[in-house]
């Protein structure tokens, strides 16, 4: 199975999530959005995998959207897009792909349901633990 996730090193959700990926077994694609954005194309392609518009991606904390004034409901899709090609930081984190299909993993644990072998438990690093009916308590497969 391939798993890629779109990350942020500096963001705990996404290192949570990575962290949950690999406690499956999974060695997956990261793509670190900030220093490799993904193109315009790419980006409308994972937010309709997703099935949200651009608005649910944007990401206020810590970015410029108040001073862009992306509150505003006159901002188009498209123009929404642009705003997170021109300023990656907008786009929320983390995104993840898997064949069971494609999310913005926030909180984290949204992560569980698209990999083949989630461990049963997981610490956050705040301390979290997030237990996962479906995981397997042998760990992942080979």
């Amino acid at each position: 199975m391939t798993v890629t996730i779109y990350h942020n090193p500096a963001c705990g959700t996404s290192r949570n999530t990575l962290a949950m990926i690999e406690g499956s077994g999974e060695t997956p694609i990261v793509v670190e959005y900030l220093k490799a954005p993904p193109s315009r194309e790419r980006l409308v392609e994972l937010l309709a995998a997703m099935g949200l518009p651009a608005r649910a991606l944007l990401r206020e904390k810590g970015t410029p959207y108040a001073a862009l004034g992306l509150d505003d409901p006159k901002w188009s899709e498209e123009e929404l897009i642009g705003f997170m090609l021109e300023h990656p930081i907008l786009i929320n984190r983390p995104i993840v792909e898997s064949p069971k299909g494609t999310r913005l993993c926030r909180p984290s644990e949204r992560v569980l349901d698209l990999l083949d072998n989630p461990a049963p438990e997981f610490a956050k690093e705040d301390g979290e633990v997030i237990f996962h009916p479906g995981g397997s308590a042998e760990g992942p497969t080979p």
